[in-house]
């Protein structure tokens, strides 16, 4: 089976660094891009009927985003990437779906550039280390302000 790089397709600027380096490092392994919409989860029952219009906007928003995606993941890696529409806390979302998947072999993230820190999802994961799920996932961190040719070049 073909090695997954898992990407977590969230609204930062530096996503788009990620998405890149994912996709040209699968192409260059013939592995698959694997991307994850994180929506976030809802707990008051007294607004189900509020809460589940919204849920279901946001998931047709986040399908839209994830098909969007999908067509340049799939031209800049050679293969149609999977698509995963998750709810709850990111890190719980991410250990949940490594432990489901044994072939997601490397997370990839992008850190914020400049004076903004990493971001706070690369900054809970090196907290809390790479262990997802009982087992060990390499993280790669991909700086944000990276161009194509550098993640060319990288890749």
């Amino acid at each position: 089976m073909p090695r997954k790089f898992l990407v977590i397709a969230d609204d930062s600027p530096e996503f788009e660094a990620a998405l890149r380096y994912a996709a040209r490092r699968a192409r260059s392994t013939n592995g698959r891009v694997v991307l994850l919409r994180i929506m976030p989860g809802g707990s008051d029952e007294h607004w189900s009927g509020v809460r589940e219009e919204i849920q279901r906007q946001q998931r047709t928003e986040a399908e839209a985003l994830l098909t969007r995606l999908g067509e340049e993941a799939g031209a800049r890696s050679g293969a149609p990437p999977l698509f995963l529409i998750e709810e709850g806390e990111p890190l719980a979302v991410i250990r949940k779906v490594v432990g489901e998947d044994p072939e997601i072999k490397i997370l990839v993230l992008a850190a914020a550039g400049g004076s903004r820190g990493p971001g706070p999802l690369v900054s809970a994961v090196l907290k809390q280390g790479a262990a997802f799920s009982g087992r060990k996932l390499p993280v790669t961190i991909v700086p944000g302000e990276l161009t194509d040719a550098e993640i060319e070049d990288l890749a």
